[in-house]
């Protein structure tokens, strides 16, 4: 069985508690991205994705120079880099995420998102019924 290891992206681009809103958003457009994970002295201590920027941040008047620790999230789910990729897609169907940090000893060393698991053209049938699942209830749910 396949292992997150095989197929997460280890280069992962990450911002600190010192960093604001507004660095986070410049970070996120340079990159093309809709994540960014949050360090502090190389443990991962949260995530903030663009809807959290959205939600949390402008619906909520916070100014660009909010400190990323007041709209981040700090409740994450993650794997370890030996977990199957079938579990992992299970996880992330339960909690209707599209990317899951991989991490060891606390420290961040990867991320796995649905499309590292698209590209791989996985055979587990439970681990494409569990992306499906994801991808149909964002969808159906989605707000216009």
């Amino acid at each position: 069985m396949e292992k997150i290891r095989d197929i997460m992206t280890e280069e992962v681009e990450c911002c600190t508690l010192l960093d604001n809103v507004y660095e986070v958003s410049l970070k996120m457009k340079q990159l093309n991205v809709g994540a960014i994970p949050i360090i502090d002295q190389e443990k991962l201590v949260g995530m903030i994705t663009d809807r959290d920027i959205v939600v949390r941040g402008v619906a909520e008047k916070h100014p660009g120079s909010t400190k990323v620790e007041d709209i981040m999230s700090n409740d994450l789910i993650t794997v370890t880099p030996d977990s199957s990729s079938k579990d992992a897609a299970k996880l992330m169907a339960k909690h209707q995420i599209r990317r899951l940090p991989v991490v060891e000893e606390g420290k961040l060393i990867g991320i796995v998102s649905l499309g590292d698991f698209a590209i791989r053209e996985l055979t587990d049938d439970q681990a494409k019924e569990a992306l499906t699942e994801i991808s149909e209830q964002n969808y159906n749910g989605a707000q216009h």
